[in-house]
C-alpha cells in the first residue's frame, strides 16, 4: 500500500506570550503573572492520499496557516510529528524542500525592481528549472490567469490582485509532486477565481500522481475541488470526510421541496403517510409549497401519488441537500465569522 502523501501525528504548535514591558527599555515585571499561551494547532493528526486534493475548511484563525507552514518546513511544531512524500517536516527539510511548492493569498510577492517574467524566471531557476522549460511554463500559466500583457511589469506597478495571479503561477512552473495553496482565490474577482478553479481541477488531472492540499473558507471552493476535506476550528480538527458524506452527517431525514399549484386538491393526507417523518406547507399567492423529510428516501414516490390521488397538480419537485455551512454550524456551534465573502469567493 502507498504510503500518506501528508501525514500528521498530535500536531500542536504553540505560541508563548512574553511579559509586557512598562517602556520598551525597561526589564518585564517578575512579578506580573505570565499571559496565556495562544494554541494555534491543538493535536493534529491528519492523512492525506497520494493524488488527492484534500480541503482544509474553516475561519480566519482556525490554523490552516499554520499547519500549511509547518508542513512546507517554514515553521517547527511544539509537538507531535508530520512528514510530506515520506519526509520528516523537520528533520528531512532540505531533502523535502525540491518536491513541494507553495502559494498563499495575500503575500508580498517577488522583488519590485523585476518584471513579472523575470520573477518567474528566477523562483523557477532556484528550483533548477532549465531556462527553456521554465520559459515554457511561464507562457502558459501567464496565459491561464490572463496576464501575458503584464510580463513586462513592474511588481511595484501591480495591483494586488494581479499580485496574487503572479503568486499562483509561482507555484506551478516549478511542477511539485506535492503543492499547497493557501487562499489562492483571495482578493480576486469573481472570473479569475473561477478561472483558477477550473485549472487546479485540470492539472491534478494530468498526473495522478499530484497531491494538492488547499486552505480556504470559502464553503463553495471546498464544496467544488475536494475530494476530502477537514474542517478546522480553534486548531483542533472537528471532522474529516468528503464533502458529501460531511453534509449527510448532518441531514438525519431526506428532504425534499414540492411546489403545487395552488386551490388544487388536498395534500394534508400525505402528511400521515407510513415513512413521512414530517409535513410542512407555506402558501404563496402562486403556489403551496411543501417540506416532506422522510424516514426512507423512496418514499417520496408514494407522497407524490397520494397527491396526484388527491386532485393536486405538482408544479416542481427537488431534493434539499445540506450545505457546508450547514456541517459547520452543527459541529461548532455557529457560521463562519468572516462577514460577507469578498468578490473571489464562488
Amino acid at each position: 500500500m502507498e504510503p500518506p502523501a501528508i501525514r500528521t501525528e498530535g500536531l500542536t504548535r504553540t505560541y508563548r506570550k512574553s511579559r509586557k514591558r512598562r517602556w520598551w527599555w525597561s526589564k518585564p515585571d517578575p512579578a506580573a503573572a505570565a499571559p496565556a499561551d495562544f494554541v494555534a494547532l491543538d493535536g493534529v493528526s491528519l492523512e492525506v492520499r497520494p493524488g488527492e486534493l484534500f480541503g482544509l475548511l474553516g475561519p480566519n484563525g482556525a490554523g490552516k496557516t499554520t499547519l500549511i507552514k509547518i508542513l512546507t518546513t517554514l515553521l517547527a511544531p511544539t509537538a507531535g510529528t508530520a512528514r510530506v512524500d515520506g519526509l520528516d517536516v523537520v528533520a528531512e527539510a532540505d531533502a523535502l524542500r525540491p518536491r513541494i511548492n507553495m502559494v498563499s493569498g495575500g503575500e508580498s510577492s517577488g522583488y519590485g525592481i523585476l518584471n513579472v517574467r523575470e520573477n518567474l524566471w528566477l523562483f523557477a531557476r532556484i528550483y533548477g528549472v532549465p531556462t527553456k522549460v521554465a520559459e515554457e511554463r511561464i507562457d502558459r500559466m501567464l496565459g491561464i490567469v490572463g496576464m501575458t500583457d503584464k510580463a513586462g511589469s513592474r511588481i511595484s506597478h501591480l495591483s494586488t490582485g494581479q499580485r496574487q495571479k503572479m503568486n499562483f503561477c509561482r507555484g506551478f512552473i516549478t511542477d511539485p509532486k506535492i503543492l499547497f495553496l493557501d487562499e489562492p482565490t483571495l482578493g480576486l474577482d469573481v472570473t479569475s477565481a473561477r478561472a483558477i478553479r477550473t485549472f487546479v481541477r485540470d492539472w491534478m488531472k494530468e498526473r495522478p500522481e499530484r497531491t494538492l492540499l488547499l486552505t480556504t473558507h470559502y464553503m463553495a471552493e471546498a464544496d467544488e475541488l475536494c475530494d476530502r476535506l477537514a474542517i478546522i476550528d480553534k486548531g483542533k480538527v472537528l471532522a474529516c470526510d468528503t464533502p458529501a458524506n460531511l453534509k449527510r452527517q448532518v441531514q438525519k431525514y431526506p428532504l425534499y421541496e414540492i411546489s403545487l399549484a395552488p386551490g388544487a386538491g388536498s395534500w394534508a393526507a400525505a402528511g400521515a403517510l407510513p415513512g413521512v417523518h414530517q409535513l410542512t406547507t407555506t402558501t404563496t399567492p402562486t403556489t403551496v409549497e411543501l417540506k416532506v423529510s422522510l424516514l426512507d428516501e423512496p418514499v417520496i414516490g408514494t407522497v407524490v401519488q397520494a397527491l396526484v390521488t388527491g386532485g393536486a397538480r405538482v408544479l416542481t419537485m427537488k431534493k434539499v441537500e445540506p450545505t457546508l455551512e450547514d456541517v459547520f454550524i452543527e459541529l461548532v456551534g455557529h457560521g463562519l465569522n468572516d462577514g460577507a465573502a469578498p468578490p473571489g469567493a464562488p
